[in-house]
């Protein structure tokens, strides 16, 4: 969130800044934005529709696909449960957790859990289970496999609810080295995701896509839901800048090297890496007694406690990372 946007961006918004478009997303470049989404993804039938923030993403996608007895499947880290505020809970539906390995969710964990629920007697006094919610990348920057998708893809046909996939941080994990996921892998698997764009290239923006059709009335949910924004060009634009030329993987590109540097350089240091993120964002275990101070030279962010004298906190690379700045934090470090 500290820089702006891509310069392609910003250059494009200048050039049609007195151009005269229509409100409300139902301008020329948003079309053109879709189409270029859809093509990325494979599904030329599929819906999109462009919201401004993740959390508002989330909360309206949630509300537009549950029914009002209906709870969301998620991992306990998962971000609709710990870091929206209980924008979900706010919007009357309940987040089920589930244990949460890594960050992600595990497809047999999750049969068992929506299978149970249906053996119990008296499941109709009960919140149901009404869609699943994972993340990619995870909170903790670690990425579902193509398995890993398939097999929760299967759990959710069997008991007919959707599987959304929160890609705020998308750009990152298609970028990573070694992932067997793409986009045609995740519009396969996910009957919902959006693409992130605030995190990932943007000045602003997050590009929801319906692999299918999207939920009646879904163009007044987010209506509804204060999520319309009446100059929908300024998010079409983006998008349609984004998908131009591979940019948007290529501001995940420029991320991954930089997180890659950075680990690298961590170890060497002698750090202990919380975990093994494949992503933009690392995890290490600091002495708590060093935070304060290190504190006013860099921003990091917490994450959690890891003993009584050790805190784990989190650095994250962007599309604007420079890596000149990187070996100046792994010096600093």
């Amino acid at each position: 969130y500290m820089e702006g946007c891509h310069p392609n961006i910003l250059r494009r918004l200048s050039e049609i800044n007195m151009d005269k478009n229509p409100g409300y997303g139902t301008d020329a470049i948003c079309e053109s934005a879709k189409n270029k989404i859809r093509a990325a993804c494979g599904k030329p039938d599929a819906e999109v529709s462009f919201l401004v923030g993740g959390t508002q993403t989330n909360a309206v996608v949630i509300k537009s696909l549950l029914r009002s007895y209906e709870g969301v499947v998620a991992a306990a880290t998962g971000h609709v449960a710990v870091h929206e505020a209980g924008a979900i809970e706010a919007g009357g539906h309940k987040v089920l957790t589930l244990p949460e390995h890594n960050g992600k969710l595990d497809a047999a964990e999750v049969e068992e859990y929506i299978a149970t629920f249906y053996k119990d007697a008296n499941h109709e006094h009960m919140v149901k289970p009404g869609m699943v919610y994972i993340s990619h990348p995870t909170e903790y920057g670690t990425l579902y496999t193509k398995a890993e998708l398939e097999a929760l893809h299967s759990v959710c046909a069997k008991y007919d609810i959707p599987l959304f996939l929160d890609g705020a941080r998308l750009g990152y994990g298609l970028a990573a080295t070694g992932t067997d996921v793409t986009l045609e892998t995740i519009a396969d698997n996910c009957d919902v995701f959006y693409i992130g764009g605030t995190k990932v290239g943007a000045m602003f923006g997050e590009a929801v896509v319906f692999t299918g059709k999207a939920p009646e009335g879904f163009f007044s949910i987010i209506k509804q839901n204060g999520a319309l924004l009446a100059k929908g060009w300024m998010l079409g634009v983006q998008f349609d800048e984004l998908f131009t030329d591979g940019l948007y993987m290529k501001c995940g590109k420029t991320a991954i090297d930089c997180a890659e540097r950075l680990k690298a350089g961590l170890i060497s240091k002698g750090y202990n890496m919380y975990l093994d993120s494949p992503t933009n964002q690392q995890f290490i275990v600091i002495e708590t007694a060093k935070l304060e101070e290190l504190g006013k030279q860099v921003a990091y962010g917490f994450m959690e406690t890891y003993d009584a004298e050790h805190t784990v906190i989190r650095f994250a690379t962007s599309w604007a990372t420079r890596m000149e700045d990187v070996e100046k934090l792994i010096e600093l470090l």
